[in-house]
C-alpha cells in the first residue's frame, strides 16, 4: 500500500506544480487554492508512505515522479521545448527511480 500512496503523492506533486504555474505567483485564486490543497494531499500521502518505506527511497521517488511528470506536462500542456539534453536528463531521472525502487527491500 505504501507504494500506491507514494505514486499518488507524486502525481499530486505534478498537479500542484502545474497549478502553481497557472496561479501566476499566487495572483489567481482558483489555481492558488488547487496548489495548496494538492500540496497538502501530496505531503500527507508521502508521510503515509514513509511509515514503511525508507526516507531516501520515498523522497527520491516522490521528487522524481514530480520532476518527470512536470517535465512531461510542461511539454504537453505548456509547449515547453523538447531538446535532446532535456530528454536525456529525464531519462537519467527515470533510471535513478528504477534503481531506487529495485534497491528497496
Amino acid at each position: 500500500m505504501a507504494w500506491i500512496y507514494l505514486l499518488l503523492a507524486g502525481l499530486l506533486e505534478v498537479v500542484w506544480a502545474y497549478s502553481m504555474k497557472l496561479s501566476e505567483g499566487f495572483s489567481k485564486p482558483v489555481p492558488a487554492a488547487i496548489t495548496v490543497v494538492t500540496m497538502i494531499g501530496s505531503f500527507v500521502l508521502l508521510a503515509m508512505a514513509m511509515r514503511s518505506l525508507p526516507l531516501g527511497t520515498a523522497y527520491t521517488i516522490w521528487t522524481g515522479i514530480g520532476a518527470v511528470g512536470a517535465f512531461i506536462l510542461g511539454i504537453v500542456a505548456l509547449g515547453e521545448p523538447v531538446t535532446p539534453m532535456r530528454i536525456a536528463a529525464a531519462v537519467l531521472i527515470v533510471s535513478g527511480l528504477v534503481l531506487m525502487k529495485l534497491s528497496a527491500a
